[in-house]
């Protein structure tokens, strides 16, 4: 009598999510403008929620993460799309990249649904998002002085974030100046303090 061969599938648990597959479940929500919610991406990926808030600190901490994700590819679109060099260069980049997030759904999403929690992730120098913007946004100042195309009026450090918590305030913060999404008049202010004429 032939013996036939049977194949068994071991039970046990699914290897464990990284912090990858965090980011990445919360960057899917958040980009289709629902709420990034640890409890649920916990249960979906098989993770507690101590493992998530031991990986991020905190819910604002992931949403800083995923924020950051969402805008490095618009920068990066920005930076590729900017003709020229030096200070033009960088207006023109700084531009674009202000420009493209406004435009952004999911961030406009973001600000209507949680506009108390948008507003300290967002502009929290203890926070995630805005050093790593302030860090690019130097970051590409200090690509155009390597390279001879620009003098800064102070060490790029210093006006990357100057040119960061001026976006801040025209795209995100100041109604009451009423400056809140006029993007032209954050330009004419971004051309003053790198000094380019426009």
């Amino acid at each position: 009598m032939a013996m036939s061969t049977v194949t068994v599938q071991r039970r046990g648990r699914r290897a464990a999510a990284s912090r990858d597959d965090v980011l990445a479940a919360a960057l899917y929500r958040y980009l289709r403008g629902r709420r990034v919610d640890v409890q649920a991406i916990a249960a979906e990926l098989g993770l507690g929620r101590t493992t998530i808030y031991r990986w991020f600190g905190s819910r604002e901490g992931l949403i800083g993460e995923v924020l950051f994700l969402a805008a490095e590819p618009l920068l990066e679109a920005a930076r590729k799309a900017a003709r020229g060099r030096g200070g033009p260069a960088l207006l023109e980049t700084f531009d674009r990249f202000n420009r493209s997030l406004v435009d952004a759904p999911a961030l406009r999403q973001f600000l209507e649904q949680e506009r108390d929690a948008a507003l300290r992730i967002i502009t929290s120098s203890a926070g995630v998002l805005q050093p790593r913007i302030v860090a690019r946004i130097a970051g590409l100042i200090e690509d155009e002085v390597r390279a001879g195309n620009y003098e800064p009026p102070v060490e790029p450090a210093t006006l990357g974030y100057a040119i960061v918590r001026l976006a801040e305030a025209f795209l995100f913060n100041d109604a009451a100046a009423g400056i809140r999404g006029d993007v032209d008049r954050l330009r004419e202010v971004e051309a003053a303090i790198l000094g380019v004429v426009v």
